[in-house]
């Protein structure tokens, strides 16, 4: 099973091209789901598992991953499918998302795809705020085309630990934060729950929050300001900017931003559950003004202080 993940490492290229692989698998089901190949650390067979008492029921249990004990997420039943028990050669991704690691017990791999995301559409609104999709795509699968699920992630994760907006008093700058209320800034995310998280941070703060679902979305918003004739940095403080989005990437509408004169002073933060050293490089190569890996509420907050001062600081 190792194979099948190989060259991840060389795969990252991919990411700032508005391109992805995703890894399909299924779920002891016809349906396919699939997760970006970009957050998969690895695929195992599934291991022995030491029962929680006491733990959340989407759990399978523990296991000790490369010297670590890491959680096993029932992945079936975290998105609400029958209870089912594992099939015989079920599977294990173990991934890296918002700087932890965990593994999502999976049924069949079948195989990795290089697709745009431009192929790559959000889910019908007909399928309801409780879905657990963030987008879809059609891929060939054995020898035909096939309707490709993409799991929300972050959601599932959400919803075995809550999430905290708390923000630590000691980072706040009072002189600052009092010119917060009634400015607006735009998030741009495909995962309802990462927007979420996001909007009631910032709201603590009387921060009016603007929401698109994709980067295509987002761009398409701000040059409509701009052929209005409106000054984008007038309309909101700044944007927050997940990387992996249907239609368009973060770094994609980043570089867009960076290449239009009417826009391109605009304070760009990437927020992304991708982690390392290569999304800074990506951060500084498209020109985004800060990173930062989600959720943390205290450095979201950090980043529009600094945005807001640099603001009062040229008005003097």
């Amino acid at each position: 099973m190792s194979g099948i993940l190989a060259s991840v490492d060389q795969r990252t290229n991919l990411v700032g091209e508005n391109r992805l692989e995703l890894l399909m698998f299924r779920l002891n089901s016809s349906q396919i789901f699939a997760v970006n190949v970009f957050k998969v650390k690895e695929v195992i067979t599934l291991p022995k598992l030491n029962t929680m008492p006491g733990s959340h029921s989407n759990l399978r249990g523990v296991t000790n991953y490369r010297g670590s004990s890491i959680p096993i997420i029932d992945l079936r039943r975290a998105i609400k499918m029958p209870e089912r028990e594992p099939s015989e050669g079920a599977n294990v991704i173990i991934t890296e998302y918002n700087r932890t690691v965990q593994g999502f017990l999976i049924g069949q791999i079948l195989s990795i795809t290089n697709t745009s995301w431009s192929e790559i559409q959000p889910p019908p609104s007909s399928v309801g705020k409780s879905a657990y999709l963030t987008a879809i795509t059609q891929v060939e699968v054995e020898g035909q085309k096939r309707l490709v699920e993409i799991i929300d992630v972050e959601k599932v994760l959400a919803e075995i630990v809550d999430y905290n907006i708390e923000v630590s008093p000691d980072i706040l700058d009072e002189e600052v934060i009092q010119h917060l209320k009634g400015k607006k800034v735009l998030i741009v995310d495909d995962s309802p729950t990462a927007r979420n998280q996001i909007r009631d941070t910032l709201e603590q703060f009387g921060l009016q929050v603007i929401e698109q679902n994709d980067g295509l979305k987002a761009l398409n918003l701000l040059r409509s300001w701009a052929d209005a004739g409106k000054t984008v940095t007038d309309e909101i403080l700044m944007m927050f900017t997940d990387a992996e989005m249907p239609e368009m990437d973060g770094y994609s509408l980043t570089a867009e931003v960076r290449n239009d004169p009417r826009m391109s002073q605009l304070f760009i933060a990437l927020n992304t559950s991708l982690s390392g050293s290569f999304n800074e490089a990506m951060v500084e190569k498209v020109g985004c003004n800060r990173f930062i890996s989600k959720f943390q509420p205290d450095l979201l907050i950090d980043v529009v202080q600094q945005r807001m001062r640099q603001i009062l600081e040229n008005d003097n």
